[in-house]
């Protein structure tokens, strides 16, 4: 308990200090035109936008991992999984039809069912995944782009990186002791994690009053860095034109890469990015296109923080860095056998 509370006490204080650099890097405005206040209003702005749009999703997010704890058993969960682990991770990736949730959704659901025995592999390609692949996204992307390459592309794309990043950890031995932090140790009953509640009958109000208890845990623990990553995103765009990185975006290499960086400093929410995207259309390549729609909803600023709420610090890494690099190569591919 001690060892827990001196941890939140140092993610807080770490919070604190990332503000307060983030606050005195704004008021330089030498070589600019602003004001200080301009600054700041700008920041403000661009924060409470990141951040009011990730919300409502982390605390979907969170319903849905507080309904999972209570009526989701164990047993039930591995049922409905191959037993094949490549078919199993193949279905991790396409989970999200039945969890509809984005980035910031995804992290505390995953969580939950890392807790109720999901094979890593399958829990690392849903995370990855899910995102993109859900109906709502699936909607608002034919929106923006109609049924074509790019809708094709960026599915296919989705669902070949999440599955590949997730049999990479399947092959670790003791994969949950190897990834998940000291939090997640192995409890009564089995599970990992947050310790079951003990078996009962319950009523219905009774349930879904559990289920709100934990869904609040959850949603204020995996909030301390939506909030940090939030605050880090809306520095990024405030103090790096995003005119200096199109401008730069040329090429079969150097647009994909461009468009990557983009994705990941602008921290869209996976339900929106598309009508982003779509104001590049004409000035940027398929393939960074497409990598824009994959690798943002992976990992952006936001996510990248909430995944240290969940894995050890090297996992995240790898979490960053293995999207980043497939997506890469996939965006260049698609670029040169687009100008065949």
């Amino acid at each position: 308990m001690q060892h827990m509370t001196i941890r939140k006490s140092l993610i807080w204080l770490g919070g604190l200090m990332i503000l307060a650099f983030l606050l005195y890097t704004l008021l330089d405005v030498s070589g600019t035109d602003l004001t200080p206040q301009d600054r700041i209003n700008t920041f403000s702005t661009r924060f409470l936008g990141i951040f009011i749009e990730a919300v409502p999703f982390l605390l979907l997010g969170s319903l849905v991992s507080g309904l999972i704890e209570v009526y989701v058993s164990k047993d039930d969960l591995l049922k409905l999984l191959p037993k094949n682990p490549i078919l199993a991770t193949a279905g991790g990736a396409v989970m999200g039809f039945a969890f509809p949730v984005c980035e910031c959704g995804v992290v505390p659901v995953t969580r939950r069912l890392f807790t109720k025995g999901l094979p890593m592999s399958v829990g690392i390609a849903f995370l990855l995944a899910a995102p993109v692949m859900n109906p709502i996204v699936f909607v608002s992307t034919f929106i923006a782009f109609g049924w074509g390459e790019i809708i094709v592309l960026r599915f296919v794309m989705t669902i070949v990186v999440a599955v590949s990043v997730g049999l990479i950890f399947a092959y670790l031995a003791r994969p949950h002791e190897t990834l998940l932090p000291v939090s997640f140790a192995p409890v009564r009953g089995g599970n990992w994690g947050i310790q079951p509640l003990p078996p009962q009958k319950m009523t219905l109000i009774g349930g879904l009053y559990r289920a709100g208890r934990i869904a609040s845990d959850e949603f204020f623990e995996m909030g301390r860095f939506l909030i940090i990553g939030s605050l880090l995103a809306a520095w990024m765009q405030t103090r790096i034109s995003q005119q200096s990185l199109l401008d730069i975006g040329s090429g079969a290499f150097v647009s994909v890469l461009v468009m990557q960086g983009l994705a990941f400093l602008l921290s869209l929410c996976s339900t929106v990015d598309s009508f982003v995207a779509l104001s590049f259309l004409n000035t940027f390549s398929t393939g960074s296109l497409v990598a824009f729609l994959t690798f943002g909803p992976m990992v952006d600023i936001k996510s990248a923080m909430m995944f240290a709420g969940v894995f050890k610090k090297k996992v995240v890494v790898y979490l960053i860095v293995l999207p980043f690099l497939m997506t890469l190569l996939i965006g260049i591919w698609v670029n040169i056998w687009m100008m065949r």
